[in-house]
């Protein structure tokens, strides 16, 4: 038990350490080939920032736990929104500029019933993986329309200058994406055994397991990219890595578990995770999404996003300890 607990924190640890680090390399790779801020934002560093809940699910596919797989993918998104989002506007309130981050919400609110749709009967099957992979090459054909679109953009605007503070030489960049990329995997199959070892020793089943540890672990790059960009005023890009990363979750990483790993999906993912994950996204139109105007996600809506993650949570905890 101790040496899972202590495999979990390691992995935690060097999984956000390397992740941080494969997309700074990635990041600097692109912009070396002159790709366009506003691309490299929205998949580079989106695919960077989901680089975690990626490895971490397939993994979990390939050792037939299913439950980490699918309770990390949509975990993930229900603290990318709830705690992220809430903690990062507490801290400070979250000015929406980028016309591109209004088009993609509605985006990710399709994406999430169409993934809704076809696990609604308990079962992701293989060809139901495939849909997902196929959609999201969709949403990845319509992504590079919009970075390579020429009109200027809050987002784009903001990742150019982040990405000149963080240039490094190609030599350099091309090290830290090879370094990040082997630690992320090593990393990831650690985090997984020990997240496994954990659940077994505790009689907790592998979703729970997913949905809380692993999927908090797996989106820390997501948290501390999205606190220090809304610290420098790059609120946009703290909302596009929130955007981007659950894109990314909804229909790649789950895709990608399917497609390894057929599996039966829990009816508390279909009745209780996949509501909250849904309601979440779409509270989002609610608290800070404006059609003709610039949206705001201020500190009560932050408040009140944190109170549901911290209640989600708690429910999850009593459901666990006293069934």
């Amino acid at each position: 038990m101790f040496i899972a607990f202590l495999a979990l924190c390691v992995g935690l640890a060097v999984l956000v350490w390397s992740a941080d680090h494969f997309i700074d390399g990635a990041a600097s790779v692109a912009r070396h080939f002159s790709m366009p801020p506003l691309l490299i934002g929205m998949i580079i560093v989106g695919f960077g920032t989901s680089a975690p809940e990626m490895v971490v699910s397939a993994l979990a596919a390939v050792n037939g736990t299913p439950g980490i797989a699918l309770g990390n993918a949509f975990g993930s998104n229900i603290t990318n929104i709830a705690l992220i989002l809430g903690f990062t506007a507490l801290l400070k309130p979250i000015e929406i500029h980028s016309q591109v981050l209004r088009k993609e919400l509605p985006l990710l609110t399709a994406m999430t019933a169409v993934t809704a749709y076809l696990i609604h009967e308990g079962t992701l099957s293989r060809s139901d993986a495939l849909i997902m992979l196929a959609f999201f090459a969709g949403v990845m054909f319509w992504t590079v329309r919009q970075g390579m679109q020429t009109q200027p953009d809050a987002f784009g605007d903001e990742m150019g200058e982040e990405l000149c503070a963080k240039c490094m030489p190609l030599g350099r960049a091309y090290f830290w994406l090879a370094t990040g990329l082997v630690l992320l995997i090593a990393s990831s199959r650690l985090l997984v055994w020990g997240a496994v070892e954990i659940a077994h020793a505790l009689g907790v089943s592998d979703l729970v397991i997913g949905l809380t540890v692993v999927a908090l672990g797996t989106s820390l790059p997501e948290l501390a990219s999205s606190i220090i960009a809304s610290r420098k005023g790059e609120h946009d890009i703290a909302l596009g890595n929130v955007l981007g990363s659950n894109l990314f979750n909804t229909l790649a990483v789950v895709g990608i578990a399917g497609v390894i790993h057929p599996m039966d999906v829990e009816p508390d993912v279909i009745t209780r995770d996949l509501p909250v994950m849904t309601a979440l996204t779409l509270s989002l139109f609610v608290i800070g999404f404006r059609f003709k105007r610039p949206g705001r996600i201020n500190r009560y809506a932050g408040m009140a996003l944190l109170a549901c993650y911290v209640g989600y949570t708690a429910f999850l905890v009593k459901a666990t300890l006293f069934p």
